[in-house]
């Protein structure tokens, strides 16, 4: 569980970071889960943008993707989240 301290420092780091993944009309299916899954493990910080042809809303889908891939959400703003899931080897510098 991410503390304010946390999530302040992650969300300052995804600032910089472009979208990873573009969530369009489709939606969200277990291809997409998977690639985000792998992506988490290799950067442990994931920024993701949902096109106007979404049929859900960034809340739903952030919540969604964190519930799938066993990752929290660190911002929603926008049509844009970030999730973040702590790898194994690739370490962003938080103290857990």
């Amino acid at each position: 569980m991410l503390n304010n301290k946390d999530k302040k420092y992650l969300r300052k780091l995804s600032m910089s970071y472009r979208p990873l993944f573009q969530i369009g009309k489709d939606g969200i299916s277990y291809n997409l889960i998977k690639t985000i899954s792998d992506s988490l493990e290799a950067h442990e910080l994931v920024k993701c943008n949902l096109l106007q042809t979404c049929p859900i809303d960034t809340r739903e889908a952030a919540i969604e993707c964190a519930s799938n891939t066993h990752s929290e959400i660190v911002h929603i703003v926008g049509h844009t989240f970030v999730l973040y899931r702590r790898s194994k080897e690739n370490k962003l510098g938080l103290k857990k």
